[in-house]
């Protein structure tokens, strides 16, 4: 199999700024004739869980999503990032 680095072609040889305005007026146009799917909050809600539920199959991945949560929530006032970059 030949592994050299091919150079992107097409729609990802873009700019990613370029890529989104193109996505964006391409999702503009399938609402306004009426063939985009909007999901029902029904649709949404059982979307959502179904993430939820794949995600929270990795154990090693929920470990450290509580893990970092802990560190964080014992954090002292001094440790917290300020806005001021510093």
């Amino acid at each position: 199999m030949d592994t050299r680095m091919t150079a992107k072609r097409g729609f990802a040889a873009l700019d990613p700024d370029k890529q989104r305005e193109i996505a964006r007026l391409g999702g503009r146009a399938a609402h306004a004739r009426g063939r985009a799917h909007e999901f029902s909050s029904k649709e949404a809600r059982e979307a959502g869980r179904k993430g939820g539920e794949s995600v929270s199959r990795d154990h090693e991945h929920m470990k450290e999503i509580g893990r970092l949560g802990g560190k964080a929530r014992r954090r002292t006032p001094e440790e917290t990032p300020s806005d001021d970059g510093g």
